[in-house]
């Protein structure tokens, strides 16, 4: 009985004691060494890869072949890759623990918005409500620029769904 007490009590301190998350500097700056896709960058940290996504947009998934995936990938390849950068951000991490942010690159570009600008990603309104976002998605849209220029164009968050 007293085994079992003992068992629950430090149970009981592990589960209840707070997980340490890295909190990043305001000023966060690194090397991009990575890009996964349009929306997803890694970049050389404290001397280890930190894998960042992109704010406010959602770009097409280039993993499953959605139109203009690979253009996306390859617009935030030849605007960031092997720059330093600096990513403005709020301390949050995705569910799949990506850092959350805007990515500024070294000629002083927002690069989450260009994308959105060039019709290369969706604004995500699922998890921004930016009014600045959600114009420049407008206009794109207005121009018929990038995705834009096809009639019916799929936003990524139904792409993914499982057939």
């Amino acid at each position: 009985m007293q085994f079992a007490y003992l068992l629950v009590t430090i149970l009981s301190c592990f589960l209840t004691s707070p997980v340490k998350e890295e909190k990043y500097p305001s000023n966060l700056s690194g090397k991009v060494i990575g890009v996964t896709d349009g929306d997803t960058i890694d970049i050389l940290y404290d001397n280890k890869p930190l894998r960042i996504r992109l704010a406010h947009i959602d770009c097409p998934e280039i993993r499953k072949q959605q139109p203009f995936g690979a253009q996306a990938k390859k617009f935030t390849s030849d605007n960031c890759f092997g720059q330093i950068v600096r990513v403005l951000h709020k301390n949050e991490l995705d569910r799949n623990k990506r850092l959350i942010g805007e990515v500024i690159n070294a000629q002083g570009l927002n690069i989450n918005k260009e994308l959105v600008k060039s019709g290369l990603a969706w604004h995500f309104i699922k998890y921004s409500s930016s009014q600045e976002y959600a114009a420049l998605e407008k206009r794109a849209r207005a121009i018929k620029v990038g995705l834009w220029k096809d009639p019916h164009p799929t936003p990524p968050w139904n792409w993914r769904k499982p057939q």
